[in-house]
């Protein structure tokens, strides 16, 4: 009998799956505290240092070109004293966990399927 296995690019999407859900908490927290943003930033960074992969430049790129964005909205510079609902977070919020999944997905792919080879 042939029971199925769980595949190393299941495990690899689950991962990618759950590290992007943090990095959308750590989004809307970003809100309060522009700051936060550096930390999937120099997360995205780091991974581009081992890497050196494209998408997860773009990642890290895009992170930190959101927080000078967050950051003069918070202080009122980008808007007009009416910065409660903002619509501009229903684009920028799923561009960056797509990139951000996206650059995960693939960090994680290169290093486990290269270390349990090819099946």
């Amino acid at each position: 009998m042939n029971t199925p296995r769980v595949g190393p690019q299941v495990l690899i999407f689950a991962g990618s799956l759950a590290s992007a859900t943090a990095l959308g908490i750590l989004a809307v927290l970003s809100i309060a505290q522009p700051m936060l943003a550096l930390v999937p930033a120099g997360f995205m960074a780091a991974l581009y240092w081992i890497s050196r992969r494209r998408v997860i430049l773009v990642a890290a790129g895009s992170w930190f070109c959101y927080l000078p964005y967050e950051w003069g909205m918070k202080l009122r510079i980008l808007c007009s004293g009416e910065c409660n609902i903002r619509v501009d977070l229903l684009l920028i919020y799923p561009f960056l966990l797509l990139v951000s999944l996206a650059a995960i997905f693939t960090f994680l792919r290169e290093r486990l399927v290269t270390k349990f080879g090819p099946r």
